[in-house]
């Protein structure tokens, strides 16, 4: 057996890709677009580990996605999680959970999907803006 990705439902595919891709620096790994089913498939992957992959499925037609309880989040390793954050405010996204701890933060796609960034190796040491930054909305 082997794992293969996690698909999660976006509403606006380019909206996504930019959050995915040039905020959180995941990269495409292949796309899949289906004009009689209506859908287009965009598989992302973390630069050099293309094992575990997120499917983004965009349906064509409009619908309202709701997240169930029982999702919770994606959760990826940084080298430097005060620049994946920096990266990330940059282009417009909100830290619902700021780094205090050198350690963890929590930021939404645009669909709210939960993305969880952690750390490599050990913590960082504590340092402004992030140590005195409030928790934002819900993560």
């Amino acid at each position: 057996m082997k794992y293969l990705h996690t698909m999660v439902r976006v509403s606006d595919i380019g909206q996504s890709l930019r959050f995915y891709c040039d905020a959180l620096g995941l990269r495409e790994v292949r796309r899949y677009e289906n004009s009689q089913g209506r859908f287009t498939l965009v598989f992302l992957a973390a630069p050099g580990d293309e094992s575990a992959q997120v499917e983004l499925t965009h349906n064509w037609d409009p619908e309202q996605y709701g997240i169930g309880r029982a999702f919770g989040h994606l959760a990826y390793e940084v080298d430097d999680i005060y620049a994946a954050c920096r990266r990330l405010m940059e282009h417009g996204v909100t830290i619902n959970r700021p780094p205090r701890d050198g350690r963890m933060a929590f930021v939404r796609s645009p669909d709210n999907i939960s993305v969880e960034l952690l750390q490599k190796g050990g913590s960082l040491p504590p340092q402004d803006p992030w140590q005195s930054m409030p928790n934002v909305g819900a993560w």
